[in-house]
Protein backbone atom coordinates (compact mmCIF):
# COMPACT_ATOMS: atom_id res chain seq x y z
CA UNK A 1 0.00 0.00 0.00
CA UNK A 2 0.92 3.32 -1.67
CA UNK A 3 0.19 7.10 0.76
CA UNK A 4 1.61 9.99 -0.41
CA UNK A 5 0.56 13.18 0.08
CA UNK A 6 1.11 16.15 -2.55
CA UNK A 7 2.87 19.32 -1.08
CA UNK A 8 1.47 20.82 -3.82
CA UNK A 9 -1.74 22.91 -2.80
CA UNK A 10 -1.04 21.47 0.97
CA UNK A 11 -0.89 25.24 2.11
CA UNK A 12 -4.06 26.47 0.73
CA UNK A 13 -7.14 25.79 2.49
CA UNK A 14 -9.25 25.06 -0.90
CA UNK A 15 -7.02 22.71 -2.08
CA UNK A 16 -8.80 20.35 -3.97
CA UNK A 17 -8.47 16.57 -2.11
CA UNK A 18 -7.32 14.22 -4.54
CA UNK A 19 -6.94 9.97 -3.94
CA UNK A 20 -5.64 7.77 -6.98
CA UNK A 21 -6.31 4.39 -7.15
CA UNK A 22 -4.91 2.14 -10.00
CA UNK A 23 -3.26 -0.96 -9.50
CA UNK A 24 -0.10 -0.31 -11.51
CA UNK A 25 2.23 2.05 -9.99
CA UNK A 26 3.36 3.92 -13.26
CA UNK A 27 0.13 5.22 -13.77
CA UNK A 28 -0.23 6.28 -10.58
CA UNK A 29 3.26 8.15 -10.61
CA UNK A 30 2.04 9.94 -14.14
CA UNK A 31 -0.80 11.12 -12.31
CA UNK A 32 0.80 12.48 -9.26
CA UNK A 33 3.51 14.00 -11.14
CA UNK A 34 0.64 16.05 -13.56
CA UNK A 35 -1.40 16.80 -10.51
CA UNK A 36 1.39 18.24 -8.88
CA UNK A 37 2.18 21.31 -10.93
CA UNK A 38 -1.94 22.21 -10.28
CA UNK A 39 -1.49 24.76 -7.08
CA UNK A 40 -4.87 24.22 -6.05
CA UNK A 41 -4.95 20.47 -6.11
CA UNK A 42 -3.69 18.03 -3.34
CA UNK A 43 -3.12 13.98 -3.77
CA UNK A 44 -3.94 12.86 -0.49
CA UNK A 45 -3.67 9.05 -1.35
CA UNK A 46 -2.86 6.28 -2.96
CA UNK A 47 -4.21 3.03 -3.52
CA UNK A 48 -3.82 -0.19 -5.19
CA UNK A 49 -7.01 -1.88 -5.18
CA UNK A 50 -11.05 -0.88 -4.46
CA UNK A 51 -10.90 -1.75 -1.31
CA UNK A 52 -8.07 0.28 0.09
CA UNK A 53 -9.48 3.52 -2.06
CA UNK A 54 -12.88 2.98 0.06
CA UNK A 55 -10.66 2.88 3.13
CA UNK A 56 -8.22 5.77 2.37
CA UNK A 57 -11.29 7.74 1.66
CA UNK A 58 -13.50 6.57 4.20
CA UNK A 59 -9.73 8.22 5.93
CA UNK A 60 -9.01 11.12 3.78
CA UNK A 61 -12.04 11.95 2.95
CA UNK A 62 -11.25 13.05 -0.73
CA UNK A 63 -12.95 15.74 -2.92
CA UNK A 64 -12.11 13.54 -6.11
CA UNK A 65 -11.24 9.90 -6.38
CA UNK A 66 -10.08 8.71 -9.34
CA UNK A 67 -10.48 5.16 -9.43
CA UNK A 68 -8.96 2.81 -12.24
CA UNK A 69 -12.21 0.24 -13.31
CA UNK A 70 -9.90 -3.05 -13.79
CA UNK A 71 -8.14 -3.73 -10.03
CA UNK A 72 -7.12 -6.46 -8.27
CA UNK A 73 -9.11 -7.65 -4.76
CA UNK A 74 -12.23 -5.33 -5.49
CA UNK A 75 -12.45 -3.47 -8.57
CA UNK A 76 -13.37 0.14 -9.24
CA UNK A 77 -16.99 -0.92 -10.39
CA UNK A 78 -17.27 -2.73 -6.68
CA UNK A 79 -15.80 0.08 -4.92
CA UNK A 80 -18.39 2.78 -5.84
CA UNK A 81 -20.93 2.00 -3.93
CA UNK A 82 -18.46 2.54 -0.68
CA UNK A 83 -17.24 5.49 -1.83
CA UNK A 84 -20.36 7.37 -3.15
CA UNK A 85 -22.14 6.46 0.38
CA UNK A 86 -19.95 8.41 2.10
CA UNK A 87 -20.46 11.98 3.85
CA UNK A 88 -19.42 14.32 2.57
CA UNK A 89 -19.91 12.39 -0.70
CA UNK A 90 -16.49 12.71 -3.15
CA UNK A 91 -17.00 13.07 -6.72
CA UNK A 92 -15.73 9.38 -8.38
CA UNK A 93 -14.34 9.81 -11.73
CA UNK A 94 -13.29 6.44 -13.83
CA UNK A 95 -9.81 5.71 -15.59
CA UNK A 96 -10.30 4.01 -18.37
CA UNK A 97 -9.24 2.43 -21.52
CA UNK A 98 -10.63 3.38 -25.40
CA UNK A 99 -13.36 0.59 -25.95
CA UNK A 100 -14.15 -0.39 -22.60
CA UNK A 101 -17.83 1.27 -22.63
CA UNK A 102 -19.50 -1.30 -21.04
CA UNK A 103 -17.67 -1.48 -17.76
CA UNK A 104 -18.14 2.65 -17.96
CA UNK A 105 -21.98 2.40 -18.55
CA UNK A 106 -22.29 0.42 -15.48
CA UNK A 107 -19.92 2.74 -13.16
CA UNK A 108 -22.05 5.83 -14.48
CA UNK A 109 -25.27 3.73 -13.56
CA UNK A 110 -23.64 3.08 -10.07
CA UNK A 111 -23.24 6.88 -9.48
CA UNK A 112 -19.70 7.94 -11.05
CA UNK A 113 -19.23 11.64 -12.19
CA UNK A 114 -17.97 10.68 -15.17
CA UNK A 115 -14.81 8.83 -16.83
CA UNK A 116 -10.96 10.32 -18.27
CA UNK A 117 -9.59 8.10 -20.59
CA UNK A 118 -6.10 7.34 -19.60
CA UNK A 119 -4.32 9.09 -21.96
CA UNK A 120 -5.62 12.05 -21.79
CA UNK A 121 -3.16 14.71 -21.90
CA UNK A 122 -1.71 16.73 -18.75
CA UNK A 123 -4.18 19.96 -19.16
CA UNK A 124 -7.09 17.58 -20.06
CA UNK A 125 -6.62 15.55 -16.53
CA UNK A 126 -6.33 18.65 -14.13
CA UNK A 127 -9.06 20.25 -15.91
CA UNK A 128 -11.45 17.23 -15.30
CA UNK A 129 -10.23 17.33 -11.95
CA UNK A 130 -11.08 20.96 -11.21
CA UNK A 131 -14.63 20.17 -13.26
CA UNK A 132 -15.40 16.90 -10.92
CA UNK A 133 -14.67 18.95 -7.45
CA UNK A 134 -16.95 21.76 -9.11
CA UNK A 135 -19.64 19.29 -9.55
CA UNK A 136 -19.58 18.89 -13.23
CA UNK A 137 -19.58 15.76 -15.16
CA UNK A 138 -16.22 14.50 -16.22
CA UNK A 139 -16.67 12.86 -19.57
CA UNK A 140 -13.88 12.38 -22.28
CA UNK A 141 -15.02 13.03 -25.68
CA UNK A 142 -13.59 9.83 -27.35
CA UNK A 143 -16.20 7.80 -25.45
CA UNK A 144 -18.92 9.74 -25.12
CA UNK A 145 -21.04 8.97 -27.69
CA UNK A 146 -20.64 5.26 -27.45
CA UNK A 147 -21.34 5.05 -23.50
CA UNK A 148 -24.47 7.33 -24.18
CA UNK A 149 -25.94 4.69 -26.57
CA UNK A 150 -25.43 1.93 -24.74
CA UNK A 151 -26.85 3.78 -21.87
CA UNK A 152 -30.04 5.10 -23.57
CA UNK A 153 -30.66 2.08 -25.10
CA UNK A 154 -30.03 -0.47 -22.32
CA UNK A 155 -32.88 0.35 -19.91
CA UNK A 156 -32.00 3.91 -18.39
CA UNK A 157 -31.11 4.81 -15.03
CA UNK A 158 -33.73 3.69 -13.15
CA UNK A 159 -37.29 1.20 -12.58
CA UNK A 160 -39.72 4.09 -13.00
CA UNK A 161 -41.00 5.85 -16.00
CA UNK A 162 -38.43 8.38 -16.92
CA UNK A 163 -41.38 10.98 -17.31
CA UNK A 164 -42.70 10.54 -14.16
CA UNK A 165 -39.51 10.70 -12.06
CA UNK A 166 -39.43 14.30 -14.06
CA UNK A 167 -42.70 15.08 -13.08
CA UNK A 168 -42.31 16.82 -9.80
CA UNK A 169 -39.56 19.38 -10.72
CA UNK A 170 -40.35 23.13 -11.01
CA UNK A 171 -40.44 24.81 -14.42
CA UNK A 172 -36.72 26.11 -13.35
CA UNK A 173 -35.04 22.73 -12.39
CA UNK A 174 -36.81 21.51 -15.62
CA UNK A 175 -34.69 24.12 -17.77
CA UNK A 176 -32.03 22.92 -15.47
CA UNK A 177 -32.26 19.46 -16.41
CA UNK A 178 -32.19 20.44 -20.20
CA UNK A 179 -29.07 22.11 -19.76
CA UNK A 180 -27.89 18.68 -18.03
CA UNK A 181 -28.96 17.22 -21.00
CA UNK A 182 -26.86 19.24 -23.22
CA UNK A 183 -23.68 18.47 -20.96
CA UNK A 184 -23.02 22.09 -19.86
CA UNK A 185 -21.34 22.71 -16.95
CA UNK A 186 -22.45 25.27 -13.62
CA UNK A 187 -21.24 28.36 -15.47
CA UNK A 188 -22.56 27.56 -18.64
CA UNK A 189 -25.56 26.89 -17.08
CA UNK A 190 -26.06 30.03 -14.63
CA UNK A 191 -25.12 32.12 -17.64
CA UNK A 192 -27.43 31.07 -19.83
CA UNK A 193 -29.82 31.54 -16.91
CA UNK A 194 -28.40 34.88 -15.45
CA UNK A 195 -28.43 33.44 -11.91
CA UNK A 196 -25.41 32.40 -9.97
CA UNK A 197 -23.58 29.08 -9.58
CA UNK A 198 -24.54 28.58 -6.12
CA UNK A 199 -28.28 29.20 -7.38
CA UNK A 200 -27.52 26.02 -10.12
CA UNK A 201 -25.75 24.08 -7.71
CA UNK A 202 -28.62 23.88 -5.25
CA UNK A 203 -31.42 23.02 -8.62
CA UNK A 204 -28.95 20.54 -9.70
CA UNK A 205 -28.94 19.02 -6.19
CA UNK A 206 -33.08 19.26 -6.03
CA UNK A 207 -33.11 17.38 -9.30
CA UNK A 208 -30.66 14.74 -8.57
CA UNK A 209 -32.98 14.08 -5.16
CA UNK A 210 -36.31 14.21 -7.01
CA UNK A 211 -35.45 12.00 -9.93
CA UNK A 212 -33.34 9.49 -7.48
CA UNK A 213 -30.49 10.12 -10.00
CA UNK A 214 -27.19 9.56 -8.41
CA UNK A 215 -24.99 12.05 -10.63
CA UNK A 216 -25.17 14.61 -13.24
CA UNK A 217 -24.39 12.34 -15.86
CA UNK A 218 -27.84 9.76 -15.14
CA UNK A 219 -29.53 13.44 -14.95
CA UNK A 220 -28.64 14.13 -18.15
CA UNK A 221 -29.35 10.66 -19.87
CA UNK A 222 -32.81 11.24 -17.63
CA UNK A 223 -33.27 14.28 -19.79
CA UNK A 224 -32.98 12.41 -22.72
CA UNK A 225 -34.93 9.31 -21.55
CA UNK A 226 -38.45 11.53 -20.45
CA UNK A 227 -37.92 13.72 -24.30
CA UNK A 228 -37.17 17.16 -22.84
CA UNK A 229 -34.57 17.29 -25.28
CA UNK A 230 -36.70 18.98 -28.27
Amino acid sequence: MTEQANSAGSGAGSAIRVLLADDEEMIRHGIRLVLRHADDIEVVGEAVNGAEAARLAAEHRPDVVLLDIRMPVLDGLAAIEPLVTLDPKPQVVMLTTFGDDENVTRALRAGATGFLLKDEGPQELIRAVRAAAAGDAVLSPGVTGAVIRRMLSGGGVGTTAPESRVAGLTGREREVLVMLGEGLSNPEIGRRLGIGVGTVKTHVRSILEKTGCGSRVQAALLAHQAGLMG
